[in-house]
């Protein structure tokens, strides 16, 4: 048994038309408007329901129908509660309507007038007059424009779309300037100038030992990190400028009174370039760069043995940057020598011991052929030489002793020797006399 009058439904049957309907048609229409009306009708009530009102509305009629795929009615929008009044057109048959609001004529002609709107008009001033913003109402403010740079920005920056977007745990800092004083401004240009110039050495010598020792420097220290990087990047082929930046590098780092370990991983790559790059300084003379190389090892061992506590990664990673590149037989003598210096700055005997040793024999080979083949590579050759030779002093035991007239030793102990590292280097440090370092060589 429907709710729904079925009178109603032969009404709208023969308003379009449709002059007789039967009772079963009649009742199974009745049940379905039925059950469309109390679905509308559920769907009207979540939204009354989600906008915190008492107060079902037409609008929330018109999303329960959109939601539903429903063409929506049209004449219902309003913005105060509708009252209906009812009007009988005959017996049983009522008739609803909208009451329209009353007006009191005598009020609305003794009301106030509204004030007349304000004709539109136009105004043009000046933001800025040759860079400079004139001090004008129409203007912002200075004050105005700090407080706008300081407010928070990025995702999280209004807590509200944060929320909506799932950012909400995003803490964002704000943007604040890093402003130098104007004495710190000269203090760098004049640091700078100094340790570029040439003709002035006691100036440079002046710029360093200041760098070395004041306490007020913190906040140039990452406008150093990236004038040493910029340079180095640049001037490859000035040996003055790559020396001037490594010992602007080593005053940074002796200096006590600056915190450099958030810039090492920037300071690491120049340093870096210096030891390993293949070329460094004009060609004109082969053998000029092997001091930057020399002084790069030593800062890089610095840096590994002073700042290896705050990264423990520090080491390895620079150690295996040493190690690629001492290994690889297509690099150029002068990159082995650094690569041989660095290795053993960064790691001491243990690593001497454990990566260079081991592979000896087979970078002795590479070796023999340019000092055979008298090719130009060949000073570079005896440069490595030396270098291999000078990390395996570090082997030896402190308070060895040296003999001038030469080390003799048996068959037994050459072969052995020759055996470990090849029979160019076995014979270079068997002619240097150092009895302990052999024996650290020799040993497992």
């Amino acid at each position: 048994m429907s709710v729904w009058n079925p009178d109603n439904i032969r009404d709208v049957a023969e308003s379009v038309g449709i002059a007789s309907l039967g009772d079963e048609v009649l009742s199974a229409l009745s049940s379905d408007v039925e059950f469309r009306l109390s679905q509308v009708l559920e769907e009207a009530f979540k939204f009354m329901r989600h906008s915190k009102r008492t107060t079902l509305s037409t609008q929330d009629i018109t999303h329960a129908l959109r939601m539903l795929d429903v063409e929506p009615l049209y004449g219902y929008e309003s913005t105060r509660p509708l009252r209906f009044g009812e009007a009988s057109i005959g017996p049983g048959q009522p008739l609803f309507y909208v009451e329209d609001e009353e007006v009191d004529f005598e009020k609305l002609i003794n009301a106030p007038l509204p004030k007349v709107p304000r004709e539109i008009s136009f105004t043009a001033h000046w933001l800025a007059v040759e860079g400079v913003q004139p001090s004008i109402p129409q203007n912002p403010t200075s004050a105005d424009s700090r407080n706008q740079e300081l407010l928070p920005k990025g995702p999280g920056a209004n807590s509200t779309l944060a929320a909506i977007s799932g950012n909400d745990a995003v803490t964002v800092k704000p943007l604040v300037k890093h402003i130098l004083s104007k004495e710190l401004q000269l203090y760098f240009e004049k640091i700078c100038s100094a340790l570029l110039d040439e003709t002035n050495d006691e100036y440079s010598v002046a710029a360093l030992a200041s760098l070395r020792s004041d306490p007020g420097l913190h906040q140039l220290v990452p406008y150093f990190v990236q004038f040493i990087a910029e340079k180095v990047t640049h001037n490859l082929k000035s040996l003055f400028v790559l020396k001037q930046m490594m010992q602007l590098t080593s005053a940074m780092l002796d200096n006590e009174s600056l915190y450099v370990d958030p810039y090492v991983a920037a300071i690491v790559p120049p340093v870096l370039t210096c030891l390993v790059s293949p070329r460094l300084g004009s060609s004109s003379n082969r053998l000029e760069h092997y001091p930057l190389r020399s002084l790069a090892a030593s800062l890089l061992g610095l840096i590994a043995t002073k700042y290896a506590k705050s990264s423990h990664t520090l080491k390895p990673r620079l150690a295996r940057t040493c190690l690629k590149h001492f290994l690889d037989p297509n690099k150029s003598f002068a990159v082995h020598y650094g690569a041989i210096l660095g290795l053993q700055a960064v790691g001491g005997r243990e690593a001497v011991r454990v990566l260079i040793v081991p592979n000896l024999k087979e970078y002795g080979k590479l070796l023999q052929e340019a000092i055979d083949g008298n090719t130009p590579a060949k000073p570079d050759a005896e440069m490595a030489i030396g270098a291999v030779l000078g990390v395996l002093e570090k082997l030896e035991e402190p308070g060895g002793t040296r003999l001038t007239n030469g080390y003799s030793i048996n068959d037994r102990e050459n072969t052995k020797l020759v055996e470990k590292v090849g029979e160019l280097l076995g014979s270079r440090i068997v002619a240097m006399g150092r009895p302990h370092m052999v024996q650290a060589v020799l040993e497992d």
